[in-house]
């Protein structure tokens, strides 16, 4: 009896599962509000130099730009008594004594530390350091979760970013603010890691499509939230603060999300995943079924999978076969591609022209579709052909915004709005595809470096924003080639629709070499015999 077969009998669909659905899902829906807020607390003002400290004195003016505007980094040179200099001539000079923004709508950690001009970068880097929190957090808590359960690194992490996010809100200065959001980010990262694991090991095979995508819908409903939340409260430190306190609140929530029994069979504890079996069984109405259950039952039918916690895997078992090689190669490449483009979409509202809050709001609203379109697509057409379809047609997007002109803004923004859907709907495909493709014993490992992957591309993807001062289109043309090249990778993944979750990986090899060419199928039998 495999796993999914167990599940079964104690119902892998029932209420039980909507509820842990639920209690993984509340969550999320603040995720959104942390990794887009930069959208609302960097939001750069209209500014323009403050004059010299004498220049009441004498006449003052500011050289203006082509469009009529004061220039935003330069300032005339102050010479006491001289005559006032033409808008458009005389010498300048940098701001030398600050600048004066225009907050009458939001203040930001812009106007507060001042990252205008030649500290803009500095925005830019904020945002790295919250994405390069996710990254190390991919990478040590993967490992601690296989070592202690899925459920502590969950709790823990919710505890991490209710303490760092809100530590963010009262930081003095910039370098103590990167920190908070660093330590915001590795929260972030097990919360995700630990949220899709268990998503997918508490229900059967035909619901795993389902479930990930309500899972995702959550996220999408937290982009709503946001943008209503930045409406009304327009201070920045408060609006870090409120976005952050209902993670004490999740902490506490996750008390009653239940372990993992698939780490708990594989960890040795047989007995506590019994008694868990048994009363899942009783809350789906099946407590025959699971009074039948007993211990060496449980472990007769699943000593394959108890004979695996013997042997450990690391980062190197994901690249000892070939077939194991090519999986994750492509996959690293299609989630680094969909992390990297999706934040330079996500995160450049601002330079579309629109009020700020109802285009994060459309932004927000297409991965409604975009998510119903991709369970369908998922559930009917194969995970690997909505992966590749969605990132290919999210590259072409991108690209296509370097031949309309900065003028036509309407449709720059239906462009901008439709790869996001496209990104969104290949986030949605990627946990579940992911989880599916790896086997048991080093899947949780493989979800760590594919998240590792998305945000190496998230964190790289505000620094490549910053070569538009070379020129405009070149972050664009970077942007929509990776998306291309990651949407090609995905066609040579193997097909997981309707097939059970591998356990090692000898299962992962007899279900993949079926769709090998005939020729890799032939070489592959030969080194079986």
């Amino acid at each position: 009896m495999t796993f999914s077969q167990l599940m079964d009998r104690v119902s892998s669909r029932g209420p039980f599962q909507f509820l842990v659905t639920v209690l993984l899902g509340i969550p999320i829906l603040g995720m959104a509000n942390h990794n887009l807020l930069q959208i609302f607390t960097a939001t750069s003002p209209a500014h323009h130099c403050r004059p010299p400290p004498n220049a009441s004195a004498g006449p003052w003016a500011l050289p203006t730009g082509r469009d009529g505007r004061p220039e935003p980094c330069l300032r005339f040179v102050y010479q006491p008594n001289a005559s006032l200099p033409n808008a458009t001539q005389g010498a300048t000079e940098a701001c030398l004594d600050g600048w004066v923004y225009n907050i009458s709508t939001r203040d930001s950690i812009v106007t507060e530390w001042d990252l205008v001009c030649e500290s803009n970068k500095l925005k830019e880097m904020a945002q790295s350091m919250f994405m390069a929190g996710t990254l190390i957090g991919g990478i040590v808590l993967g490992d601690l979760s296989d070592r202690f359960g899925r459920k502590p690194i969950l709790s823990g992490s919710y505890l991490l970013l209710a303490a760092s996010g809100s530590g963010a809100a009262f930081s003095p200065s910039l370098p103590v603010y990167m920190v908070s959001r660093f330590l915001c980010g590795f929260g972030i990262s097990g919360v995700t890691l630990s949220t899709v694991i268990l998503n997918v090991e508490w229900v059967s095979t035909r619901m795993r499509a389902i479930t990930s995508t309500s899972i995702g819908y959550f996220y999408t409903i937290g982009q709503f939230i946001l943008p209503g939340l930045a409406y009304v409260i327009p201070q920045w430190r408060q609006l870090q603060l409120t976005v952050s306190i209902p993670f004490f609140a999740a902490f506490l929530l996750s008390w009653w999300v239940p372990e993992s029994i698939r780490w708990m069979v594989l960890s040795g504890k047989s007995s506590k995943a019994l008694k868990v079996l048994r009363w899942v069984a009783v809350f789906n109405g099946k407590k025959e079924e699971g009074e039948k259950l007993s211990l060496e039952e449980l472990r007769f039918n699943l000593q394959k999978e108890i004979s695996l916690a013997k042997a450990k895997y690391s980062v190197a078992d994901l690249f000892r076969t070939p077939i194991l090689r090519r999986v994750t190669f492509c996959l690293s490449l299609a989630w680094f591609s969909t992390g990297f483009a999706y934040y330079s979409l996500a995160m450049g509202v601002e330079e579309f022209g629109f009020n700020l809050y109802l285009l994060q709001l459309v932004f927000g609203g297409v991965d409604i579709p975009a998510k119903f379109i991709t369970i369908l697509s998922m559930s009917y057409l194969g995970r690997h052909t909505t992966e590749a379809t969605a990132l290919l047609l999210a590259g072409g997007s991108i690209l296509a915004l370097i031949f309309v002109p900065s003028d036509l803004q309407t449709l720059r923004t239906v462009l901008a709005v439709f790869g996001k859907g496209c990104l969104s709907s290949s986030f949605s495909c990627l946990f579940l595809y992911t989880s599916e493709l790896y086997p048991t014993v080093i899947r949780q490992t493989g979800m760590g470096i594919s998240n590792l992957l998305t945000r190496v591309g998230s964190m790289t993807a505000p620094l490549v924003r910053i070569t538009a001062e070379v020129h405009p289109f070149i972050p664009n043309v970077i942007f929509g080639t990776l998306a291309l090249l990651g949407g090609s990778a995905s066609f040579f993944l193997p097909e997981t629709l309707n097939q059970p979750l591998p356990e090692t990986i000898q299962d992962m090899e007899n279900r993949s070499v079926s769709f090998l060419w005939p020729q890799q199928r032939s070489s592959w039998s030969r080194r079986q015999v």
